[in-house]
């Protein structure tokens, strides 16, 4: 288990580094370089919206990728979403900016960004699979939080370089050419993750399936068709957790070297320092998930975020850098308390016929809800220095949607659904207890 969970843990992390060093790179000079006839507003909006794009691929490429899960196996999915997602970060880092090829140059970068999402949507799916279904059922949730490791490593990766290169050269430098060394160093994570995930196993789950022939042969249709409802509550559900995210990494770092005027490398230091700490604690949050269910720490998260989100935004408007690591530290603690949880619990809600596809069209849809909009939706409603209290509003209004929807999901847990199953076979109803136990 741990060398699987190692194996998905650092594929996890390379893909979202290529996903994180773009919006970091947005956040800081992609609006120049390639919109340089915007006003910085309009050009940081314009970045933030290629940034977009991502997320919205990635329910399209967790359908695509979730297909060949369903249909063909979890491990082919690891190598080829991974191969696509480091090819583009690559190609990011050789685009010609505006002023060498004019309109072409945004095109293009917009078209690889839709490449980047497209291979992040079938990586998510296809790692916590590997670590759900091969993991034994009273440490799932455990196991299943090394997956959810791989956003932290790779945001502290794609940010460290930026740092590094913005400590040592000069903001001509770093503007010209310094910017596109983290997406070529992709190609050499990739290469090296493609290595680490060569000899992983299928799953005993999928091999059941194939070996009875039960797998779905139209898996989208199946789970848009029966799961329609789990679907948009998943998605909603998960919502809260990319929007306080990108807010603290993305939005966060764009606002306080813009208006706030403070140095980049004192921002990332902050953000970085946060996003630390959510990693040291989600195998911690993820044990207590497989103790006590997956459904209470989500809610707890989620209304953790509802009432944080206005000390964020006010220790935020103060600029002072401890004061706003103390706020990114509780956003994102919040965050990580039902994001810890979500490798198991997501794999869990549907039948192995059909889980590489749903889980992972509901995690990237909830992408899109939080996660697209939020830099663009922030950027926006921020005017000038001071607390920012209509971002607070936007954050806590998405916090308290994902609440609710998580209190419409049912529990996953193992004792849970144990219990479940007793209580339906103690009345005689053995249908119910067989489908309270199918899809975990």
């Amino acid at each position: 288990m741990l060398r699987l969970a190692s194996a998905a843990l650092a594929g996890t992390a390379i893909e979202f580094y290529d996903f994180f060093v773009y919006g970091t790179a947005a956040a800081l000079v992609l609006g120049p370089l390639f919109f340089p006839s915007f006003s910085p507003l309009a050009g940081t909006l314009a970045a933030f919206g290629t940034f977009g794009v991502g997320f919205l691929a990635r329910p399209l490429g967790s359908a695509i990728f979730g297909h060949i899960g369903d249909r063909y196996g979890r491990r082919p999915v690891l190598l080829a979403s991974l191969l696509l997602t480091g090819l583009a970060t690559v190609a990011v880092g050789c685009v010609p900016t505006y002023d060498s090829i004019g309109v072409a140059a945004p095109a293009l970068l917009v078209l690889l960004r839709f490449l980047q999402g497209l291979g992040l949507g079938g990586e998510w799916g296809g790692a916590v699979l590997l670590t759900a279904e091969h993991a034994p059922e009273r440490r799932r949730g455990l196991w299943s939080s090394f997956p959810q490791i791989g956003p932290p490593v790779g945001f502290l990766l794609a940010n460290g370089i930026v740092l590094a290169l913005s400590a040592t050269l000069t903001d001509a430098q770093f503007t010209s050419w310094g910017w596109r060394v983290p997406f070529w160093a992709a190609g050499v994570l990739a290469l090296a993750g493609l290595w680490l995930r060569r000899s992983v196993e299928e799953t005993p789950q999928f091999r059941a399936l194939a070996e009875s022939g039960r797998r779905a042969d139209a898996p989208l249709a199946e789970v848009v068709r029966g799961h329609w409802r789990l679907l948009l509550l998943t998605g909603g559900a998960l919502a809260v957790g990319y929007a306080v995210f990108y807010a603290v990494t993305t939005w966060s770092l764009a606002y306080a070297t813009e208006h706030l005027g403070m140095g980049r490398t004192t921002v990332l230091a902050c953000v970085m320092g946060a996003v630390t700490l959510m990693g040291v604690a989600t195998p911690p949050l993820a044990a207590l998930g497989d103790r006590y269910g997956r459904r209470p720490l989500c809610l707890a998260g989620s209304a953790a975020c509802v009432v944080w989100m206005f000390p964020l935004v006010a220790l935020l408007g103060t600029a002072d850098p401890l004061l706003m690591t103390l706020g990114f530290v509780g956003a994102l603690l919040g965050m990580v308390t039902m994001f810890a949880v979500v490798g198991a619990y997501l794999p869990e809600l549907y039948a192995p016929r059909i889980r590489c596809t749903g889980a992972a069209v509901g995690y990237n849809l909830g992408g899109v809800l939080g996660g697209a909009l939020t830099p663009i939706a922030a950027t926006a409603l921020a005017d000038g220095t001071g607390p920012q209290w209509g971002v607070a509003v936007y954050l806590s209004a998405i916090a308290l949607v994902s609440l609710v929807c998580f209190a419409l999901l049912p529990e996953t847990g193992p004792a849970v659904v144990r219990a479940r199953a007793q209580a339906g076979a103690a009345a005689g109803t053995e249908t119910g207890a067989a489908e309270a136990a199918a899809p975990v």
